[in-house]
């Protein structure tokens, strides 16, 4: 089994430069860990993008396998939690960063990373969400805990249709979430309300540069950072809640503390990550279940084997990306 040669999209930095690709190599190559899975399904994120193509420091160690989602079948464990044709995911947990990632026929994960699949959700629907699904229900679930109710009225989402907030409009709308979306891409207002979006916005409504606005929104779900960040906080209602998940636009937050101290307005950080494995495993209890979009066919956009993988990085950071691309592997 060890021997099993098998093609990786695999990312090297070294003395020839910063490159990645498709190669071969055996499982007994791969990083350490308790069971080996057949991939079957993997994602590509925006880290994934920036992972495969060196534009953002992801990888903390080289060489690695690309992607930071996978699901497949359990081949073999040593540890008795899993047996082998088990269905299992794992995303996050220092894939493509410290560990080699989902970009190949097979992986090697530490037990305590891999999630049973759960009833209600196939592989591929598993990655159709992955870490972009699993990030937009990990915000509403911080949200949750922290009493956010639709009776505060609309929770906005900004990057409407990239990844994470196309799975965030169709979650929240699941949810019972009236959804306001903020996207810059005229052509796609319908693609959004497809998803659950009651009213789409043009960046402009996030635009005020002012600490605090009237309140417009019951709180949301921010994808860019920067002064739209700071804009939706400044006009969030009182006690409601704005989660922060990305910086497509920025990292810096240019605001006052106005909000917090005025409002008791609550800004929530989403490391999908490092969660913890009960939380892990209570938010995709509730994306298999109560939370499960029905617009998941429509958010998989696109779908590539191994070999598309670089067009898609390209298309991602260029900002032309709509939906999830799920990456097809052993088929």
């Amino acid at each position: 089994m060890l021997d099993q040669e098998f093609t990786a999209f695999r990312i090297h930095s070294d003395e020839q430069g910063y490159r990645s690709g498709l190669e071969s190599m055996k499982i007994d190559a791969l990083s350490p860990g308790e069971v080996i899975i057949r991939n079957e399904y993997s994602s590509v994120n925006f880290k994934d993008a920036l992972a495969g193509t060196g534009k953002g420091k992801i990888l903390r160690k080289f060489p690695l396998n690309g992607g930071i989602d996978v699901a497949g079948y359990v081949v073999a464990s040593s540890d008795p939690a899993f047996k082998e044709g088990d269905a299992v995911l794992c995303t996050g947990s220092g894939l493509s960063e410290t560990h080699d990632g989902g970009y190949a026929q097979y992986s090697r994960l530490d037990a305590k990373w891999n999630i049973p699949l759960p009833a209600g959700l196939s592989l591929r629907e598993s990655m159709i969400l992955g870490t972009a699904g699993f990030t937009a229900a990990l915000a509403l679930y911080r949200m949750r805990e922290n009493r956010q109710s639709p009776s505060l009225g609309p929770l906005c989402v900004t990057g409407a249709t990239g990844g994470v907030g196309s799975l965030a409009c169709a979650i929240f709308s699941k949810a019972g979430f009236d959804v306001h979306a903020v996207s810059g891409k005229t052509d796609q207002h319908e693609y959004l309300r497809s998803l659950g979006a009651s009213e789409i916005l043009d960046r402009a409504a996030l635009s005020t540069t002012r600490p605090m606005e009237s309140a417009r929104f019951g709180g949301g779900l921010d994808n860019v950072g920067g002064p739209m960040l700071a804009s939706l906080i400044a006009q969030t209602a009182p006690y409601g809640n704005v989660a922060s998940a990305g910086l497509a636009a920025t990292a810096d937050l240019p605001m006052t503390v106005m909000p917090f101290i005025i409002r008791g307005v609550s800004l929530l950080g989403v490391a999908s990550a490092g969660t913890a494995r009960d939380i892990r495993e209570d938010v995709w209890a509730l994306l298999a279940d109560e939370w499960k979009p029905t617009q998941l066919d429509a958010i998989a956009t696109d779908e590539v084997t191994l070999e598309g993988l670089p067009a898609v990085f390209d298309k991602m950071l260029s900002g032309g990306s709509l939906g999830r691309t799920v990456v097809k592997i052993n088929h």
